[in-house]
């Protein structure tokens, strides 16, 4: 988490989050740019598995937000939110005749930015 009062916004990362970035990524761009409760509304009722992930990491934002920098919740809104690709666990699955098959699971860094509205 990190913090920049002159713009008023709170960075909040989480890392090593095990599913592949083009699935969070879909989550994310929903709430890009919409208001804080307009954002938890949409993640709560996605049908998505990304969502839950990124629910924590905004409501961790907002709480580091309003304890921090003591903007009210009802005047942040997501800034930027960003998922980038992690590194990939490589595991190997046994196939027929000895032979071993690569599997390949991805991970990802989401990164969500709230900034308070300035009135």
């Amino acid at each position: 988490m990190r913090t920049n009062s002159s713009d008023s916004e709170v960075r909040a990362l989480a890392k090593h989050i095990r599913m592949s970035a083009h699935k969070a990524r879909r989550v994310v761009n929903q709430i890009r740019g919409r208001s804080y409760e307009q954002a938890l509304m949409i993640l709560e009722f996605m049908p998505y598995r990304a969502c839950y992930p990124i629910l924590q990491l905004i409501s961790s934002a907002a709480t580091n937000a309003s304890q921090i920098l003591g903007l009210s919740k009802a005047n942040l809104f997501v800034g930027e939110a960003r998922v980038d690709e992690g590194a990939s666990l490589k595991r190997f699955q046994p196939r027929a005749q000895g032979r071993a098959y690569p599997i390949h699971k991805p991970t990802c860094h989401i990164t969500i930015v709230v900034k308070g509205k300035s009135v």
